[in-house]
Parts: C-alpha cells; sequence; structure tokens
C-alpha cells in the first residue's frame, strides 16, 4: 500500500481468487475510502469481484476495467487487482455508464456528460470549477467506438481535460469488462469527472520519430477497423517488406517495434496495429479510413522519452504526489523487446505512477496508440487547504 500527500491511497494484489484479493486490498487500503478505481486481469470472474469489492467497500462507488498488465506501487504487474482508493476531502467525484457503445446516440450522450457536470455545481461557478476538474474515461477496447465516445464526451466536457484508456484482456481479443455500480458492463464506457483541491496536469508522452516512408490507405473496413491494401498491396505485404520482415511472421513484437502514425494539426499520433488476419489483412486499435496517409514511424529511447515528460511535470506541478496513468500495451511490448522495462518501471515507481495497460489512450478529443497518458496530481494544495 501506498499514501499520497492528497490522501489519495493505492495498492496491489496477486491474489488468485475474487474474494482473497478484495479481502487483501481491504486490508491495506481499509474500508474507508469514497471512490475505488480498479483494474484487473480478465483471469477475475468480473460478477465475483465486483460482489467481492462491494462486501469489502460499502460506502465506496467503484469504477474499473480490465487490463493487460498493471502499474502498481510495487512496480509493474502481468496479473491482479490494481486499486486506487480516493478520500472524500480534496476530491469530489461523480461518475455515469454510456452503454451500447457500438451505436453510441451522440446527443443523448451530451446530456448524459452535462448533466455530471452540472452536478458539481454546488461546488463553484463554471469557470473556477472547470480550472480544478479533470475526466477519466475507461473504455471497453473491443467495441471498436473509441473514436465516437471521445468526441462526444470531449465536445460536452466544454474544456474540461479528459484522459482515459480502452479496457484490454492480455491480448487475448476476447472480453473486455467494466464495472460501475455495482454491475458488469461490455460494449460500454465509464465516464468520472473529478473536481479537486489539488493542482493537476493531464499529459501525453510518447517515443517515436516519422520517417519518410508513407502509405495511403486504398482498401479499408473503417467500421471493423480493417486495412486490406495499403498503397494498392495487400496491406501485410506492402507494410512488411517496408520494415524488412516476413509478411507471414508479423506479431504484436513487430508492431510495437514499428509503429504507424498519422499527422493530425502538424502532429504525429500513433495509429497501432492489433494483428495479422489469415488474408493479409491488418486489424488495427484505431479507425482507419480508405485515403488516410499513414507514415513509418521509428522508436526513439522509451526511457529518455519517458523521464523527460515526467521531469516536466515535476517542475511544472511543483513536485508530482501521484499520477494515473494509461499505457498502451504495445510500448510495453516494446520496452521488453529492447531489454528497458526495468528502467521504465523504476521511472514509474519514483513518480508514483498506478494504472493498467490499455488497446489504446485518450486524450482530450483523441483516441491514440502505442502512448502512454494519464493525469498528474501534485504534491502542494490549492491555497487555502492543509496538507492532510
Amino acid at each position: 500500500m501506498r499514501a499520497h500527500l492528497c490522501g489519495i491511497r493505492t495498492a496491489c494484489t496477486v491474489q488468485a481468487s475474487a474474494d482473497e484479493a478484495a479481502a487483501e486490498i481491504a486490508c491495506a487500503l481499509g474500508s474507508d475510502a469514497a471512490q475505488l478505481i480498479v483494474f484487473f486481469s480478465p483471469d477475475y470472474e468480473p460478477e465475483a469481484l465486483s460482489r467481492a469489492l462491494d462486501a469489502r467497500f460499502p460506502h465506496a462507488a467503484i469504477a474499473g476495467c480490465t487490463m493487460s498488465g498493471g502499474i502498481s506501487p510495487a512496480g509493474g504487474v502481468d496479473r491482479g487487482l490494481v486499486v486506487i482508493a480516493f478520500p472524500a476531502e480534496g476530491f469530489r467525484i461523480v461518475s455515469t455508464v454510456l452503454d451500447a457503445i457500438d451505436h453510441l446516440d451522440v446527443e443523448r450522450t451530451a446530456g448524459a456528460v452535462r448533466a455530471l457536470h452540472r452536478s458539481l455545481e454546488p461546488h463553484g461557478p463554471d469557470h473556477a470549477r472547470t480550472a480544478r476538474c479533470f475526466a477519466l474515461s475507461l473504455i471497453d477496447g473491443l467495441a471498436n467506438a473509441e473514436e465516437t465516445v471521445v468526441s462526444a464526451v470531449a465536445w460536452a466536457l466544454e474544456g474540461i481535460p479528459l484522459v482515459g484508456g480502452s479496457a484490454s484482456d492480455d491480448l487475448t481479443f476476447r472480453d473486455a469488462v467494466l464495472l460501475h455500480g455495482g454491475r458488469v458492463h461490455r460494449n460500454a464506457a465509464v465516464l468520472l469527472l473529478v473536481e479537486t483541491d489539488f493542482p493537476v496536469q493531464i499529459f501525453k508522452s510518447d517515443n517515436f520519430e516519422a520517417t519518410d516512408v508513407k502509405f495511403v490507405v486504398t482498401a479499408s473496413d473503417g467500421e471493423h477497423r480493417i486495412v486490406h491494401e495499403l498503397n494498392a498491396e495487400p496491406a501485410a505485404r506492402a507494410y512488411a517488406m517496408a520494415v524488412g520482415l516476413d509478411p507471414e511472421r508479423l506479431t504484436p513484437m513487430s508492431f510495437a517495434a514499428y509503429p504507424l502514425a498519422v499527422k493530425v494539426g502538424g502532429e504525429y499520433f500513433c495509429r497501432s496495429i492489433r494483428r495479422l488476419n489469415d488474408d493479409g489483412s491488418l486489424s488495427f486499435f484505431c479507425a482507419i479510413d480508405e485515403g488516410v496517409v499513414l507514415t513509418l514511424a521509428e522508436p526513439r529511447d522509451i526511457v529518455a522519452a519517458t523521464r523527460a515528460e515526467l521531469s516536466r511535470l515535476d517542475a511544472a506541478l511543483g513536485g508530482i504526489d501521484l499520477i494515473i496513468g494509461f499505457e498502451c500495451v504495445l510500448r510495453r511490448l516494446d520496452a521488453e523487446s529492447r531489454q528497458v522495462r526495468q528502467g521504465i518501471a523504476d521511472l514509474y515507481q519514483r513518480y508514483g505512477v498506478v494504472g493498467f495497460e490499455t488497446y489504446g489512450e485518450q486524450y482530450r478529443a483523441m483516441h491514440l496508440n502505442q502512448t502512454f497518458t494519464g493525469i498528474a496530481i501534485g504534491r502542494m494544495p490549492r491555497a487555502g487547504r492543509a496538507v492532510p
């Protein structure tokens, strides 16, 4: 267990049983939290885990999702349960669930988000409240709907910064699950709106830079995020030839080492490949439409890039107390292939990063891949509030 100056406590367990995992977490954290955010392995039966957490934390609101690995106070974990416990003092949190996101009603979603925002009105006028707020999104990473969800939510948030991650399941692509309100949800998204007395800043970090190699998407199925052709050639063949690999031996490690990116507003954003299909097409973690130009990217030093961003945040906030982080599972694979995962883990422990490995990351109105996003909470409270 780790306690932070802002009052948030974090803990992790690798107990295989849902009941034993919840018991160990409750023993570490106590049962007085106002809000829990939980990230858990798909090995847990989600209904059983939800019941066990509700029993151990009867007075807490609980939200969370499955992961492909966790970032815990003790470092990276491949299995288990990672928990972030918010106190009632210093944080005001409201949340909602968005169902049937594969056919999202944008107006209804915007209305739900605005209602969530209005529920914080007793704590101050709009301009002051917005400056103290951030939003966290947890989205089913197998529903192929992140772009629509993030666009609708960001529009309705009216300037409140949004970060989050796509629920994942150890690269099996079978069942991504969310928890909210004592229920298990699929094909859904959970949105938490947080108002705090502490200084906060959202961020994103990546470790790639564009090359001169370009691909035009010449045939695709946007709804299912499948690219059939790049530069009028079978997609897998065109990609593999460009990076010097056998098109029949492409793996998640290959995709992590040789990412693709799209240029938006003068900046490159990663569009990661999920898997090679039997017909030589490529499935992506993001929506890819015909006519899009993809740029082959090459990795930079992931440890150096991450260190630079965390150091910047530390200076901007006058010291980082805690980071809630969302890291693409492909970043972990890339770090492992380059034998620098421990260097990343050391940085995360130094700066108090807790979170999970995702199938995609959200940042403002963007859905991203192969990126590390999150919210950094500063050590010093805002004026007029004593450190607990």
